[in-house]
């Protein structure tokens, strides 16, 4: 593949994603709309450095706004669409249900619909392991997703099945990620790892629903990115789980890692278990080893660390970050 477009470009997955396709010489078009559901100030950070690669282009656009993607196709010849823009947060769904479906549903249908116009036939679409609530562990790709708990999963439900009409009426090849908690350094601010590790380096309370006994099936960055890419390949309309796949984390253990690399006491103000909140998630990584030729390479204790240390030696900045 020469050129591909990927959504959500400034994001933290859509970056690293970038980072690795223009590693194997493939020039990339990054559109992303700058949104602030979270700190703009790390989209900033992340482009800035993306901006450095001459095989890298941008665009600040919208995925809702059919036109000005449409103006982007019209100007490049994409061998692939890789769709990481998306609105995220299970919890903050529930505010703003409206602004998820228009981004993570409508904004996908705008994508596949260019993508049958401009004859662009592979795209890799990302989701979530939020679907998978309430199904037995570990979570397999053939198992009942169809009572999402949350409207972000919900309209993660609705891209896949709009993508899956596409392939079969449109013959575009399809592979789903769905992507297990993403975590590394210069993260999302509003996802734990990077939350926890802020809040014990100034001081302040950590904010914890539940006990801190559910876990999660933590997947470093570099991972998802590299098995983002993997699925370029043509497989037809398929789903892969990408997830660290060992033994899930709990929240205790996580806070007590980060005391441990930080050096620094945790004061941890309880609070009630979210609705919308998975208590466990691990991932069956089999499929994605089988077709992808992907696993995942960092644990989560090396993981945890780098995570730690990119906040200790950017702690001037970073510490200003809201989460």
């Amino acid at each position: 593949m020469k050129e591909i477009l990927v959504t959500g470009a400034a994001g933290f997955i859509g970056a690293s994603t970038v980072n690795v396709l223009s590693e194997q010489g493939i020039t990339v078009v990054g559109v992303d709309n700058m949104n602030d559901y979270y700190d703009v100030q790390l989209k900033e950070y992340r482009l800035s450095i993306l901006e450095k690669n001459k095989n890298f282009r941008f665009y600040r656009e919208d995925i809702e706004d059919i036109q000005s993607i449409r103006s982007v196709f019209k100007k490049h010849s994409f061998d692939a669409v890789i769709n990481l823009a998306a609105r995220a947060g299970v919890r903050y769904s529930q505010e703003n249900p409206f602004v998820y479906m228009t981004t993570n549903a409508m904004g996908t249908l705008n994508l596949l619909e260019l993508m049958r116009e401009f004859s662009v036939k592979k795209i890799v679409l990302a989701s979530t392991s939020s679907l998978y609530a309430g199904q037995p562990l570990p979570f397999s790709e053939n198992l009942d997703v169809s009572t999402p708990i949350s409207p972000y999963a919900a309209t993660k439900k609705a891209a896949e099945v709009m993508a899956y009409t596409y392939h079969y009426l449109y013959g575009i090849d399809v592979s789903i990620c769905r992507y297990f908690t993403v975590y590394g350094p210069a993260g999302r601010p509003d996802m734990s790892p990077f939350r926890f590790i802020k809040w014990v380096y100034e001081g302040t309370p950590i904010t914890l629903y539940g006990d801190g006994t559910q876990s999660r099936d933590f997947t470093y960055i570099e991972d998802i990115a590299n098995g983002t890419v993997a699925a370029l390949q043509p497989v037809g309309y398929e789903i892969f789980n990408l997830g660290c796949a060992d033994s899930p984390v709990t929240l205790n253990k996580m806070i007590e890692m980060i005391e441990n690399y930080t050096g620094k006491k945790a004061c941890i103000d309880y609070q009630p278990v979210q609705k919308s909140d998975m208590t466990e998630t691990m991932a069956d990584i089999t499929k994605a080893k089988k077709i992808l030729h992907w696993q995942p390479r960092i644990n989560f204790e090396i993981g945890l660390k780098e995570s730690v240390d990119w906040y200790l030696k950017n702690a001037e900045w970073a510490s200003k970050i809201k989460v």
